[in-house]
């Protein structure tokens, strides 16, 4: 067991922010003597440490307790996606840092300023957390996970990624493009969640950004359906909203 102060000095974490935690319900401690000294054992640790990472992630508080609170969430299941949000961050602040650099070589302020989109990363995080539970659609998705069969819904995923890689050769914003699009969205709501055009944005910039999501989707449609999807999606939810 370590006490409040004890676990201060080891994270960094101030005492009054321990506190806080306990008082919001985020962080427990394991025991409060008689004297009314806080006392937290290696289990404690392990979730300050979670909570930790996911605050590094940008994630509010409330956010971070329904996560951890969550029945289905795996610590590390979810790690995997957690080091790949803080690399993605990692690399979007080199490219702040090589803005500024460049600020400061040339004494002038160049126009483009995509160094500070956060865009791709706030999609990913959505999806992340979709994936830990935190979402209404997650819980949905759970809700009928057993009446349904996995490999038939994903294998039809995989069919109509396959049908639009056909369609390459139009332009994204071609009817008949834009109506695979709606049979896309269509089908992620019959078999898996309900899909809003906001939800089909976040997925059609994770279908480029994410390299699992990218292979997955030309390896159905051919090589570069996954980035002709993204731009389809970008212009139907445009026009959706």
């Amino acid at each position: 067991m370590r006490t409040v102060k004890e676990v201060s000095q080891m994270t960094g974490v101030s005492i009054r922010t321990l506190h806080h935690y306990h008082a919001i319900g985020l962080l427990i401690p394991t025991r409060i003597t008689e004297a009314g000294y806080r006392l937290y054992d290696d289990e404690a640790l392990r979730k300050l440490q979670q909570i930790l990472l996911l605050r590094e992630l940008q994630f509010e508080l409330k956010d971070i307790k329904t996560i951890l609170d969550n029945p289905h969430y795996d610590p590390l299941n979810a790690l995997e996606e957690q080091i790949r949000l803080l690399t993605l961050q990692r690399a979007r602040l080199d490219q702040v840092i090589a803005y500024a650099k460049k600020i400061q070589q040339k004494g002038v302020f160049p126009m483009n300023c995509s160094a500070f989109d956060q865009q791709h990363i706030d999609a990913y995080k959505e999806e992340a957390k979709r994936r830990w539970g935190h979402t209404d659609a997650w819980q949905e998705s759970e809700k009928t996970a057993a009446g349904r069969n996995e490999q038939k819904s994903a294998d039809g995923m995989m069919q109509l990624f396959a049908q639009l890689g056909t369609l390459r050769h139009l332009s994204p914003d071609d009817a008949v493009v834009q109506a695979q699009i709606q049979a896309l969205r269509d089908h992620i709501t019959q078999h898996y969640y309900n899909c809003t055009v906001q939800i089909l944005c976040s997925l059609g910039q994770m279908y480029v950004q994410d390299e699992r999501f990218t292979q997955n989707i030309d390896n159905a449609g051919g090589e570069g359906t996954a980035e002709f999807a993204g731009k389809a999606i970008a212009i139907y939810c445009s026009t959706h909203q």
